[in-house]
């Protein structure tokens, strides 16, 4: 069998390939590869947010009438992410679902009070924001998550 590489291992474990579990549970070389899977999703994690604030910018200042600068909004949005440094503590027995949920609430609401305070407007209009900005960022990756699956 040939060798599989690191994006073919990402692949499989993506789409829940019981083989490249027992693949990298089996070969002790893979350890290096799997912090790296770490690394590679934090980074596209992070820029997934700065494609999102993107997407924010252009709804709430060019659709919605706000009054940010790019740099205005991605310094807000982005210093909005600081109540992420508790998911550090996420693997807590019994509280990490609740820390986590804590968390994910407090993200929500810190980007809201970022974006109204960056675009100068209501928090109606922030809450709105937000929201569209959300729904444009996750349409593009289930139409290609969609296209692959139609492909399999």
């Amino acid at each position: 069998m040939a060798e599989r590489s690191l994006l073919d291992r990402m692949r499989g474990a993506a789409f829940l390939e019981i083989a490249t579990y027992e693949e990298v549970e089996h070969d002790e070389s893979l350890t290096s590869q799997a912090a790296l899977v770490v690394v590679i999703v934090a980074i596209a994690r992070g820029l997934g947010g700065f494609l999102w604030a993107g997407v924010t910018y252009l709804i709430g200042d060019k659709l919605l009438g706000g009054t940010a600068t790019w740099g205005e909004l991605l310094r807000t949005l982005g210093y909005a992410q600081s109540p992420g440094v508790f998911l550090v503590i996420g693997f807590v027995p019994f509280l990490g679902w609740l820390i986590g949920l804590i968390v994910a609430v407090w993200l929500l609401v810190a980007g809201i009070v970022a974006i109204r305070q960056a675009l100068d407007f209501s928090t109606g209009k922030a809450i709105l924001t937000a929201v569209l900005g959300w729904l444009v960022a996750f349409a593009i990756p289930a139409m290609l998550l969609g296209m692959q699956l139609a492909r399999m």
